[in-house]
């Protein structure tokens, strides 16, 4: 067995290694959709130990350590970080298979240039050496960044939020430029006990009585051209749990608005036809101020609501689900071509055993109500959170390919807390570049290398610059 990290992985054949190493190993990246916290951007802190850098937030990790029996103390709990990189380290031969054991792999080896496996004989001696290049190189997060070769980066705020931060980092400027996703979950989920005071808060920061649907709408708006002018963004995200798209009338909506700010108990149906609402109206809303939808379908939030108690939520204890039907979405699809008012979008299905429906779906949206086709107008994402994988990543490729080009995807993302997950995009590169070299030693591609590198670097780089208007900024 070779015991070190190999820089052949996942490039089985000698086409798609060629292709990775001269096309791919050395785009930009460009991180579209991530949940990195703009404060500790903004306070660039440097990292205490290499447990902090791997164990903070990171619910894949959480997951694993749990199911392999690890006390929540050393995951969620007050052991400290060296404490908690041990108790992962003693585990990580164990997963063999798992995303986790090549991330962890690629990121000592881009980070640290350590090439040797983890294990609970070596933890000890790999901590020491990793703490003392932190604090010999002064590793902050903001370094991190950089040394990624990350060029844009776009964070996730709740329309409430003052983007303090982000204000702060337009004017220091330091090398990447870091924007923000408009995220108004708060404001679809009319059904949650905390809707009203969340209203409240949106009057607060906008500045508006909110009284009726349309108010919050309107306020939901003057909120959206905020995040733009701020920090130049186009991106917003809207999460759906659940859609079943239901046909309402304007009168219904704001009944049904009206009773969830008294906290009254929405009917099923009701919450059906807010959301619905709601959704279009968002479209509607991001088309007018050039914003690309972000569609992340099929999340069963809180399926251990004993662990949500315990360590509290976003911390392994979502699922997926594949109750939101594609019809539903592709309603919502098509009543906004019909209003002429279809924004781009990227649709995420989270269950990936049915990813060629959703690429079929997404094929079908290209022109709008006039018949003006627009390249790639809706997306289908890369592969999200549970698929974000060599495998789920490969399947969608060899699944999707012949129903939605491959060629004008926006390419990976990492929809990570993590600041050293920037591998995630040299893993997605390397299995889309060996799947490519598949073809080609198969006799399936036959044009010119010239074209095909251009479609390699398409898909790193500059197709998502142009679809969101990067370039712009």
């Amino acid at each position: 067995m070779n015991n070190r990290f190999s820089e052949e992985l996942f490039l089985t054949n000698k086409t798609g290694s060629m292709l990775y190493h001269k096309y791919a190993e050395n785009m930009p990246i460009i991180d579209y959709h991530c949940h990195l916290q703009p404060v500790e951007i903004a306070e660039n802190k440097e990292f205490e130990d290499l447990g902090e850098m791997w164990l903070k937030g990171d619910h894949y990790k959480w997951r694993a350590m749990r199911t392999l029996g690890i006390h929540e103390s050393f995951i969620t709990g007050d052991a400290s970080y060296h404490d908690k990189f041990l108790a992962f380290a003693a585990v990580l031969p164990e997963l063999i298979g798992n995303p986790l054991y090549i991330w962890c792999a690629l990121e000592l080896k881009r980070y640290f240039d350590i090439d040797v496996p983890v294990n609970g004989e070596n933890a000890e001696d790999i901590y020491r050496q990793t703490k003392r290049i932190i604090q010999e190189k002064h590793i902050t997060r903001r370094w991190c960044l950089e040394h990624s070769n990350v060029e844009l980066l776009s964070t996730t705020e709740d329309p409430v939020d003052d983007l303090r931060y982000h204000k702060q980092l337009q004017k220091e400027n330091f090398g990447v430029k870091v924007i923000t996703a408009f995220r108004p979950d708060k404001a679809m989920f009319a059904e949650d006990g905390g809707f009203d005071a969340y209203m409240k808060q949106l009057e607060t920061v906008s500045g508006r009585s909110i009284q009726s649907f349309p108010d919050m709408l309107t306020a939901l708006e003057q909120r959206l051209q905020y995040f733009k002018q701020i920090t130049g963004t186009t991106v917003s995200d809207d999460g759906i749990p659940f859609l079943n798209w239901c046909d309402y009338a304007a009168e219904e909506i704001d009944e049904i608005f009206q009773k969830a700010r008294k906290n009254e108990r929405l009917t099923e149906n009701e919450r059906d036809k807010y959301r619905t609402a709601f959704l279009f109206e968002m479209g509607k809303m991001y088309y007018r101020n050039g914003f690309v939808m972000q569609l992340h379908i099929g999340t069963y939030l809180d399926a251990n609501t004993k662990g949500v108690e315990l360590a509290g939520k976003s911390c392994g204890f979502d699922c997926i689900d594949d109750s939101t039907v594609v019809s539903s979405v592709g309603e919502l699809l098509n009543r906004l071509t019909l209003a002429g008012q279809l924004p781009r979008i990227i649709l995420y299905p989270l269950d990936g055993t049915k990813i060629e429906a959703w690429a079929v779906l997404a094929a079908g949206f290209s022109a709008d109500a006039s018949g003006k086709a627009v390249r790639g107008k809706v997306q289908l994402g890369a592969p999200w959170w549970f698929n974000d994988q060599q495998y789920g990543i490969a399947r969608q490729f060899a699944a999707c390919a012949n129903l939605y080009p491959v060629s004008v995807s926006v390419g990976m993302l990492t929809d990570s807390r993590s600041f050293i997950s920037y591998p995630r995009h040299e893993l997605y590169r390397r299995v889309l570049c060996n799947y490519f070299g598949e073809l080609i030693e198969r006799g399936e591609y036959f044009s010119s290398e010239e074209e095909l590198g251009k479609v390699i670097q398409n898909i790193c780089y500059y197709n998502v610059r142009n679809f969101f208007e990067f370039d712009q900024l």
